[in-house]
């Protein structure tokens, strides 16, 4: 339960080393890089931004590249294979590959120009299908269709809105232009929506059939080649054909280039790295032969990276202690136990200045309060079994996910416990099963109780449970303010109120009718529930008096005072909220025996038996789903409403590292067992 101590470092290097010491700096991830040190007529800041641009676009082009490869040469993966973490490679390959980066990009750039082949020739068939489907009704026709005639004649090609039919046409063609003869026609195809015609005339009445055939809305086809219809669209249908194949000969050229898949995962992460280190070289302070890095580093690596800095490079380092206004990260450390519930607190607030680390009491609590919202054996064991297994099989899995699963696993043995502790497994499975299929109920009995037969002191039980956290939370609170020489604080925001909490809660456990309504067993001596009364009522005038302590004007100081002492309702209705404790520890058993009631309404024998299973898998995993939701949300609600709020304030800023921030691979360090 730690905030882990940082220091300011400042590191000055030559600039020949300065390459190896930054990527040495960025495989450690233990400095974050600040900017300390002005710029002046000595020192000054290079301008990276045309490199990184350079960086990010490969990265980009290589990304992209993967994405087309996914997409047309899928990789064999193993179900389990997001579990599988990064493959780990050692420096020398990441060296290495700047040999054969230029190569690799060029695979990369290929593969997006093949990608928008494709897209560009999938385009391009239905286009040219478009225009053989336009084509056909004008297959019979034995010329091109933009043929305009001879020297001596005028030929209209095209079409009139409706169904014409030959003798209709030349009657109304006589109608429209009587002084046109001798003209040929002749009906190409004709449907419902239009007839295709061909005409023939002498060029001297070709101005007359034209006004006629304006007036009929005549429209000319589309033309684009000197070829009659029936061999433009064996034209066509061999330009689709050159197009599939071509088609064909990318995706195969792409299936090929496949083979240097890893490769082109390797530059993501290569240019990833590049262009980070190029960000903070366009931070440094840079003379003409030396540089100087400056920023936070945890206390419990400066040993190591001073050692490492001086010995290989002959790097100067000055560490220091930071300033009280100055903006320092904050980087947790915490046991195996407390360490998976840091991301819970993160998703709240880190600690700020002068806060201490709340995680390892947080993990209790966690811990305790989810199994108790889960409360059912069997899906403890299965959180267990399940994350355990995970765990031991996938050494690699990245250390966020690995957090997670961590945490699930102590919520699940915290589950399996209260479960037993309870007599829930499935709800009632042993009970609807023996009952059905042997005729003779047989049950697991509970460590303690059951909840479904006593529900008032299951609901007492989550009350003091609740009481227990939200005292703990003002303990978090008692030790800060101690620690930070408050005690005058400490006495007036934490000692008034457990006298009058505490005062209270043994005072109502005195009273004979609370006792009742709550079917208490016990009832405290008369005499404690006195004294009980003396001391919630110090606590109380404690409380008036100090609450608006930072008033100057007495009568403003008592209306705080009053208000202050208001905020015991406050107090009461997050006690309350605990009852969540019983709803979704109830609502997991009795969802669990509905769903079992069920399956068990067939009754006995083989179908009954198959009934059964088969609502017992489909029932039972989702009744785990949404409990196990329910009690992730309402665990964290807790922690963050009614315990962060008697002591915790957060406002701190997560320790962010000059680090490797790969996607494919990890750094394995020739030393890192040393």
């Amino acid at each position: 339960m730690a905030v882990l101590p940082m220091k300011k470092a400042s590191i000055c290097g030559l600039q020949k080393d300065r390459k190896k010491i930054l990527e040495m700096l960025q495989r450690r991830g233990v400095v974050e890089i600040s900017d300390q040190i002005e710029q002046d007529s000595v020192f000054s800041r290079a301008d990276m931004s045309s490199a990184q641009a350079t960086f990010e676009k490969n990265i980009a082009t290589a990304t992209a590249a993967l994405s087309v490869l996914d997409r047309y040469a899928t990789e064999k993966k193993p179900m389990l294979a997001a579990l599988q973490g990064r493959q780990a490679i050692s420096v020398d390959r990441y060296d290495s590959f700047a040999d054969v980066r230029e190569e690799t990009m060029k695979h990369a750039y290929r593969l997006c120009a093949l990608d928008r082949q494709l897209e560009e020739g999938r385009a391009e068939i239905p286009k040219l299908q478009t225009q053989i489907d336009g084509l056909l009704p004008w297959s019979g026709l034995d010329v091109p269709l933009h043929f305009k005639g001879t020297k001596t004649t005028s030929c209209f090609i095209g079409t009139l809105p409706g169904e014409w039919s030959l003798q209709a046409l030349l009657e109304r063609l006589g109608e429209l232009a009587p002084d046109a003869s001798r003209v040929h026609a002749d009906i190409v195809t004709a449907d419902k929506e239009q007839t295709r015609i061909f005409l023939l005339c002498p060029q001297k009445h070709a101005h007359l059939l034209e006004d006629a055939l304006r007036q009929l809305n005549f429209a000319r086809p589309p033309a684009d080649a000197d070829l009659v219809p029936s061999e433009r669209i064996r034209q066509l249908e061999d330009e689709i054909q050159s197009v599939r194949q071509q088609l064909q000969d990318a995706e195969e050229e792409i299936r090929q280039l496949a083979a240097h898949r890893e490769d082109i995962r390797f530059a993501v992460d290569y240019y990833q790295m590049r262009a980070e280190k190029y960000g903070v070289i366009g931070r440094l302070a840079q003379s003409k032969r030396t540089f100087f890095v400056t920023g936070y580093v945890p206390q419990r690596d400066t040993q190591r990276l001073c050692r490492e800095l001086e010995d290989q490079y002959g790097a100067a380092v000055y560490l220091e202690d930071p300033l009280p206004e100055d903006d320092v990260p904050v980087l947790l450390q915490n046991n195996k136990f407390a360490e998976p519930v840091e991301g819970v607190l993160e998703s709240f607030s880190l600690p700020g200045k002068g806060e201490m680390d709340p995680t390892s009491v947080t993990a209790i609590f966690y811990y305790v309060l989810f199994g108790l919202m889960l409360s059912d054996a069997a899906y403890g064991l299965m959180l267990v079994i399940g994350c355990g297994l995970i765990l031991l099989k996938f050494k690699n899995i990245e250390q966020g996910l690995q957090k997670m699963l961590r945490m699930f696993f102590f919520c699940g043995i915290s589950t399996t416990f209260w479960g037993i502790v309870f007599s829930s497994y499935f709800g009632d499975v042993v009970n609807v099963v023996s009952r059905t299929f042997f005729g003779h109920e047989v049950g697991i009995p509970p460590l303690w109780f059951t909840p479904l037969e006593k529900p008032m002191q299951m609901l007492l039980f989550c009350l003091a449970i609740g009481i227990v956290h939200l005292f703990a939370g003002l303990a978090m609170k008692l030790y800060q303010q101690v620690k930070a020489g408050q005690y005058k604080d400490a006495l007036y925001d934490v000692i008034f109120w457990y006298m009058l909490l505490g005062g209270l809660i043994l005072w109502m456990l005195s009273m004979q009718k609370f006792a009742d309504i709550v079917q208490l067993s016990f009832v405290l001596p008369s005499a404690v529930g006195t004294v009980s009364c003396i001391v919630a009522g110090v606590g109380a005038v404690g409380i008036i008096l100090t609450s608006g302590r930072e008033s100057k004007n007495p009568v403003k100081r008592l209306l705080k005072g009053l208000y202050g002492l208001y905020g015991v309702t406050g107090y009461l209705s997050d006690i309350l909220s605990y009852s969540r404790l019983l709803a979704l520890g109830l609502a997991t058993g009795v969802i669990g025996s509905v769903i079992n009631q069920m399956g068990s309404m067939v009754g006995g024998g083989a179908v009954g038996a198959v009934v059964f299973i088969l609502v017992f898998i489909v029932g039972h995993t989702l009744n785990f789903g949404i409990e196990l939701l329910g009690a992730y949300v309402h665990t964290n609600r807790l922690q963050f409403v009614e315990f962060f709020g008697k002591f915790y304030e957060g406002g701190g800023r997560k320790f962010d590292p000059f680090a490797v921030h790969t996607k494919y691979y990890k750094f394995r360090e020739d030393n890192e067992n040393e």
